[in-house]
């Protein structure tokens, strides 16, 4: 079921585990100056959740925001076959059965109806095949002052698991909105991070939306720029 956010913008969320972890994920819907939808991250999705969506407005664009969030997309287009399908580079070697229509590659702002858009560069995780591109895209929505991420930080609070909790404390990463320390040791172009981050602190928001932990509603920008100040070691 979506919940509204803000005017025009809404999340959806359903549970997920990563590493036998309950981390839940969220995509995030947003209506264009234009009227229509843009969906970023979709989750599974069901006759409710259409039904709900077709009551907002058209769907014009599906977006797989990085490397990892990709497992739903193809039913989504399913439902959606008239919106536009967009992924982040590399992802058509990953999923070659997708039929995408626009490639994000180009590592500078860009803006579409009300939203901007950033590739971030150098973001590398950790997964059980050792160190991976993350290639992650995110999302500034004017209107409502919020920046969206997938899975360049997290927030995990006391509204997790207590399993969850405790690993968040190990890794770094609990009542903190930042990567992880997996994450953290996964990347070494951090030069390159470091100038993606700081075009994204060009933008004037207020809330974080990430797909795993709860939402950050206010002093989202100065909790933010403090995380990567944490992960890169250096002011920002």
């Amino acid at each position: 079921m979506l919940k509204a956010i803000d005017t025009d913008l809404w999340v959806a969320e359903q549970p997920l585990k990563y590493f036998g972890l309950e981390v839940g994920t969220r995509m995030t819907v947003i209506r264009l100056t234009s009227g229509k939808l843009m969906v970023i991250s979709p989750i599974g999705i069901d006759d409710a959740t259409i039904n709900e969506l077709n009551q907002l407005g058209e769907v014009i664009y599906i977006v797989a925001p990085n490397l990892y969030h990709h497992l739903f997309v193809a039913d989504f287009k399913l439902c959606y076959p008239r919106a536009k399908l967009w992924a982040v580079s590399g992802l058509e070697r990953k999923r070659p059965d997708l039929q995408i229509d626009q490639i994000i590659s180009d590592r500078t702002i860009h803006l579409i109806d009300g939203v901007e858009y950033l590739l971030v560069q150098g973001f590398n995780t950790l997964d059980t095949s050792g160190l991976s591109p993350l290639n992650e895209c995110v999302f500034f929505h004017v209107k409502s002052r919020t920046l969206i991420v997938t899975d360049t930080v997290f927030h995990f609070d006391d509204q997790c698991s207590p399993s969850t909790r405790l690993v968040a404390k190990l890794l770094g990463g609990y009542n903190q909105l930042r990567p992880s320390l997996l994450e953290k040791f996964a990347t070494q172009d951090k030069v390159k991070v470091k100038w993606s981050i700081q075009q994204l602190l060009t933008w004037d928001f207020e809330r974080v939306i990430m797909a795993h932990g709860s939402i950050i509603e206010q002093n989202g920008k100065s909790q933010f720029k403090a995380g990567y100040e944490w992960f890169l070691e250096t002011p920002l």
